[in-house]
């Protein structure tokens, strides 16, 4: 049975937040931060920029390896199972504590979150939260109103003050050692992903199989990770700039349909920023959201829990008709 808590609208909504003033205010504190430790670190972070890069020229080399079916299959579900990994796990769970798991299916998940390569689930989640904190507004660190759209997509994560983590942001995830390890040792996950894409490759082939361990790594592995990046970063890029409104939230956040699309159910980020705190954020008819359909499958098997919903006031202040309220907060 699905076990449902829904916070109040002054909670869900930006309104909880402190005022547009004071938000501006710590924001341009976190700002000069930032600018302090880039005149004294640098601009540029090796250790992020150099796999970065190297796994996006490495699919230049399905030029060499060539594709097949197996090689598009193995593709498509890795980038299907990592998404749920962020989407799920990274964002709904540990983000913003939409769901509770068991400890062990937590750790699951934010290892299955760890294999996208965008860094340790502590990193992600600290700067998930700092980006509710100063959403567009000096402070946020990839909002494409205050630095533009390059820096919102991309530029950001080389910035020397977005490196470490910060462990202020986490309280509630750095007492976890098991998320700590996974947040220190980041790249082993996405190794382990990869060398694995190879091996499946070459015990592939050797039974016959029309692959090989070349071409599973660079489409399994390469293709399907640069692709989970760039969608993932469209939703700090082009979900604040393309797309609809529902909700006059105070910031730049929009519902877009190919964002979504290619985050299962991330693109609808105006709902999300009005509600950021709730497991679901389609609310349309037409706002699919298979990440809320794997968080009520995992609820209906008794995983997940204290799952939250939007209430009916802040449905009804979204032009959702009653009829489908009545579903939206049924399920």
């Amino acid at each position: 049975m699905l076990t449902v808590k829904r916070p109040s609208g002054a909670r869900a909504t930006s309104g909880a937040r402190a005022t547009s003033g004071a938000r501006a205010s710590a924001g341009a504190r976190a700002l000069e931060a930032r600018n302090q430790a880039v005149r004294h670190r640098g601009i540029k972070s090796m250790r992020v920029g150099v796999p970065f890069v190297a796994v996006h020229l490495a699919c230049l080399a399905v030029i060499a390896v060539g594709w097949s079916p197996v090689a598009v299959g193995t593709c498509v579900a890795l980038y299907v199972a990592r998404e749920f990994g962020i989407t799920v796990f990274y964002h709904r769970n540990l983000s913003h504590r939409a769901f509770r798991l068991p400890r062990v299916a937590q750790a699951a998940g934010a290892v299955l979150g760890a294999s996208a390569a965008q860094r340790g689930p502590l990193w992600w989640v600290a700067h998930h939260r700092r980006h509710h904190r100063f959403t567009d507004l000096p402070g946020d660190p990839h909002s494409p109103v205050v630095d533009g759209m390059w820096r919102a997509h991309l530029l950001w994560l080389f910035d020397a003050a977005n490196q470490p983590t910060a462990r202020e942001e986490v309280p509630d995830l750095a007492r976890f050692p098991e998320l700590r390890i996974l947040d220190r040792f980041h790249h082993v996950v996405p190794a382990a992903t990869a060398l694995a894409c190879f091996g499946l490759g070459t015990l592939l082939a050797r039974a016959g199989v029309d692959t090989s361990g070349l071409q599973l790594l660079v489409w399994g592995f390469c293709i399907s990770t640069v692709a989970l990046y760039h969608s993932t970063f469209a939703v700090n890029s082009i979900a604040h700039h393309f797309g609809k409104r529902r909700f006059a939230t105070g910031d730049e956040s929009r519902n877009n349909w190919l964002v979504s699309a290619l985050t299962l159910g991330e693109g609808w980020h105006n709902n999300h920023h009005r509600c950021p705190a709730v497991a679901r954020q389609g609310f349309g008819r037409l706002e699919l959201d298979p990440g809320w359909w794997v968080i009520r499958g995992m609820s209906r098997l008794g995983i997940a829990s204290a799952v939250r919903l939007p209430d009916e006031r802040v449905l009804a202040e979204g032009g959702i008709p009653p009829g489908q309220r009545a579903r939206l907060l049924r399920r």
